[in-house]
């Protein structure tokens, strides 16, 4: 990538910033940018142009993204059990994904780092008290009181902490013999044992360790192969808080690129992608791979003009658009972003969030996503690609590895009555574990459709 030109890390600062937060205190805001500057990289340069060309494989598609995680971290739920679970639900489902398509499936999630969310109001009222929203733990504290809700820099501090401490054990998740395919019976988690689809992925791991038996007994060493021992997980975040991700970026001493070190990959939101957005500059000039939410309210011209100004030498890897238009929307609205795009030949990963467009309100008073309406956008999704002759090349859920009820259906079927027992999110609703190997399964099939559609297109 070519360093952007008239361009500085801080130069987001003369533009309008949407959804960020008022600090009381310059100083102390100062201080946790200085003391934010001066720590280690989180990740490296390297590591971000290794994510970009494994993306330019499924802009082409030879991949598949799969991008999973919290809808927002918080401080209270860091364990690492927690991390875990959800990294080992990832590689079950790209296991299945893997399987299915015959391709690779590049795995990224939303973790170390996913902290910040956008609110619709900067206040929040209950009863007859007024206070600022809850922003995301690296801002201020969920508890409705006014010394939780004030926006403390130094949050920042330990956000950085936990994101490092989180970084530490999915690489050694990653590289140390946990994702190896041998462990692929260990991976299902004991309360999936209530899920049709639990048993499924248990015959799915037999086969792969007769594949793996049968290497051996060919003189394939499995134990000797890198490929099956580890594999490569890469992390990613909306880059909202701009005071934290200009903090974390460095100029990368063999390019001189500079790359924001926060995470592999970084989106922006819907509500933060308009024209003269300071979002949309600071990240023009960072070399890592972008993601851009693609929803109703976007224009074609406009996302033309936001692919112009984010990849202006079309660097194939570079950009991801990821749409999310709810279930009932995504026919009707996506194929004019998908022929405008195809029109003027941008080299763009289509990823789909089912999750973000198909919020509603139970019965129950929780708010929930119900599953046949988040697997019915991947179907719309699918079927949009499908007609454009274009690649439905990943998906983007918000989903844990724990046991909780805050999506209604699914096999498991958890009802709107079930939506109290275990309903834990600090933000918007997410998919258990059960449910997304159920939606991996799902998917698996429409990739194995689109993969017999393009074999019998080359013959």
């Amino acid at each position: 990538m070519k360093v952007a030109r008239n361009w500085t890390p801080d130069g987001w600062k003369a533009h309008e910033a949407r959804h960020l937060p008022v600090y009381e205190d310059a100083a102390a805001l100062a201080e946790a940018e200085r003391m934010m500057a001066s720590f280690p990289p989180l990740v490296f340069a390297g590591e971000a142009r290794a994510l970009k060309a494994d993306l330019a494989e499924v802009a082409r598609g030879d991949a598949f993204l799969l991008q999973g995680g919290d809808c927002a971290e918080s401080f209270a739920e860091f364990h690492p059990n927690n991390i875990r679970d959800t990294f080992r639900v990832l590689l079950q489902m790209a296991v299945v994904l893997t399987f299915a398509s015959k391709k690779p499936v590049v795995k990224v999630g939303r973790m170390a780092g996913q902290f910040a969310k956008p609110r619709s109001s900067p206040t929040e009222t209950q009863g007859d008290v007024t206070l600022p929203s809850y922003l995301g733990d690296n801002i201020n504290g969920i508890e409705f009181d006014p010394a939780s809700r004030t926006n403390d820099p130094q949050r920042m501090i330990r956000a950085y902490s936990q994101a490092a401490a989180t970084l530490n054990l999915l690489r050694a998740f990653a590289g140390g013999g946990y994702a190896n395919l041998r462990q692929v019976h260990q991976w299902t988690l004991d309360f999936m044992d209530r899920s049709p689809w639990a048993e499924k992925f248990g015959q799915m791991a037999d086969r792969i360790g007769e594949a793996l038996d049968f290497m051996e007994a060919c003189g394939i060493d499995p134990a000797t192969v890198p490929q099956l021992q580890g594999t490569s997980f890469y992390t990613s975040h909306e880059a909202l808080l701009l005071p934290y991700e200009q903090a974390m970026t460095r100029q990368d001493s063999l390019t001189g690129d500079w790359y924001d070190t926060s995470a592999h990959m970084l989106w922006v939101g819907d509500r933060t992608r308009f024209d003269g957005s300071a979002h949309i500059e600071f990240c023009r000039g960072v070399g890592n791979p972008l993601g851009v939410k693609c929803g109703p309210s976007l224009e074609a011209d406009d996302l033309l003009r936001l692919l112009d100004t984010l990849n202006p030498a079309r660097e194939a890897g570079r950009i991801t658009l990821i749409s999310r238009f709810g279930h009932d929307k995504v026919e009707a609205g996506l194929p004019r972003l998908v022929r405008a795009v195809q029109r003027e030949g941008h080299p763009v990963v289509w990823s789909c969030d089912p999750m973000h467009g198909n919020v509603i309100k139970a019965d129950s008073g929780y708010k929930t996503r119900p599953f046949d309406r988040i697997l019915g956008e991947v179907k719309g999704f699918f079927a949009v690609h499908r007609a454009e002759g274009t690649h439905a090349g990943g998906i983007h859920i918000e989903m844990t590895g724990q046991d909780v009820t805050e999506c209604v259906g699914g096999a498991v079927a958890i009802t709107d009555a079930a939506l109290g027992d275990r309903y834990h999110t600090h933000c918007d609703p997410r998919l258990n574990a059960a449910q997304s190997l159920e939606l991996a399964f799902l998917l698996a099939e429409m990739l194995n459709l689109e993969t017999q559609g393009q074999q019998a297109n080359a013959a």
